[in-house]
């Protein structure tokens, strides 16, 4: 077991606003640990997020009943964030109280055949009812969990943002690791794929939902001219097969692109004044190349070339500290970014400063933020502790 412990003489995990804890996936009383970590008694929502390792079926539906009346989601995970840093294998707990938090999921169990209009009413009327219960407390947003393998996470998140209103909102694409096989959203006790699970909060604590990413465009380009959007697939760049003429792009041997090249040399396609990347997940048969986000036809590709990456993070989490330090940042972490600091030998690095900046979360097959799926990026909530008074 492995409740976030912080400095001597901080609030124990039963008083504090949000808990976490870890725990060996494959541990028999797994769910048990985890309850004792996070004091389940007076939760609101518990949020898992489970290595691919774990037996997901039987633990959720022990979850739900060891956590009840709490609400209890999470996702498979491409790796998890614990108090430790990165971490594999484990399980991640986070523990909402209702002393704090008022929350409200929904379900999506059809992808390909959900009303959207359905699903935004419930998301005006779930915030309605919490700000009649809960008036005095201002602070929102709304988190996503998807399966990181639908191809669906571009329509759905364009869809749910008619309904958000002002409400921030991220999210991330559940994974399987490295294998990209089989990914599971989870909710009321059960394993969920080709789903998402839509969590919505209001809080008397302070939070700050934010993006960011270590990426800058460069002056190479290159324009897709082969494409299946609805399989994520190209064909084509430049009018050449596509793994090729990426690879040429590069100065690199098609033979030898890997998910660490693709982590490496990212690419980025503009909206506005904004570039989001679209990152690459493998090499296909025929030199196509598969991406983990929406892609078509006549779409500029940018490459990107990416900053360093602690020096970076270390930017973006003082920045979230500058007024006041979070209780805990809960995030979604791009596999790629994962991947890329294991090719720059900088994982401990990376690992240490999110320890020291309390975030938790999983790394993921996509992130969502507001409109927007993208690839590539951490997005996330700050939770800060509440005012007095």
């Amino acid at each position: 077991m492995d409740p976030e412990t912080g400095p001597p003489g901080r609030a124990s995990a039963a008083s504090r606003a949000v808990r976490s804890g870890s725990v060996d996936c494959r541990a028999d009383d797994a769910v048990e640990q985890l309850a004792q970590a996070l004091q389940a008694d007076g939760l609101a929502l518990v949020v898992l997020f489970l290595s691919p390792g774990t037996d997901v079926s039987r633990l959720i539906g022990e979850a739900q009943r060891r956590f009840a009346p709490a609400q209890v989601v999470g996702c498979t995970t491409a790796g998890e964030i614990s108090a430790a840093g990165y971490v594999e294998g484990e399980i991640v707990a986070v523990g909402f109280a209702r002393s704090h938090f008022q929350t409200r999921t929904t379900l999506i169990d059809d992808l390909g055949s959900f009303n959207p209009h359905e699903v935004i009413e419930r998301m005006i009327r779930n915030r309605s009812h919490m700000a009649q219960e809960a008036a005095k407390w201002t602070s929102e947003f709304t988190f996503l969990l998807v399966d990181g393998l639908s191809t669906k996470e571009d329509a759905l998140t364009s869809q749910l943002a008619v309904g958000l209103g002002p409400v921030a909102f991220f999210g991330g694409s559940a994974g399987d690791g490295t294998d990209f096989g089989k990914t599971y959203v989870l909710h009321g006790g059960r394993a969920h794929s080709n789903a998402a699970i839509l969590i919505q909060v209001r809080s008397r604590c302070p939070i700050k939902v934010f993006k960011t990413d270590h990426l800058i465009p460069s002056q190479k380009r290159m324009v897709v001219t082969g494409a299946d959007p609805a399989r994520r697939v190209v064909h084509e760049i430049n009018a050449e097969p596509a793994a090729r003429e990426y690879a040429r792009v590069l100065g690199k041997d098609p033979e030898q692109l890997t998910a660490f090249t693709f982590a490496a040399h990212p690419v980025a396609v503009q909206f506005g004044d904004q570039h989001h990347v679209r990152a690459i997940q493998r090499v296909a048969d025929n030199d196509e190349l598969v991406f983990f986000s929406a892609i078509d036809e006549g779409v500029v590709l940018t490459l990107a070339e990416p900053e360093d990456m602690v020096v970076h993070l270390n930017r973006e989490m003082a920045a979230l500290s500058a007024e006041r330090r979070p209780e805990i940042i809960l995030a979604c972490d791009c596999i790629l970014r994962r991947l890329e600091a294991q090719q720059k030998q900088v994982s401990q690095e990376i690992s240490c400063i999110l320890r020291d900046n309390r975030v938790v979360g999983f790394s993921t097959y996509g992130e969502q933020i507001n409109s927007m799926h993208v690839n590539q990026t951490l997005t996330g909530v700050a939770i800060y502790p509440p005012d007095e008074g």
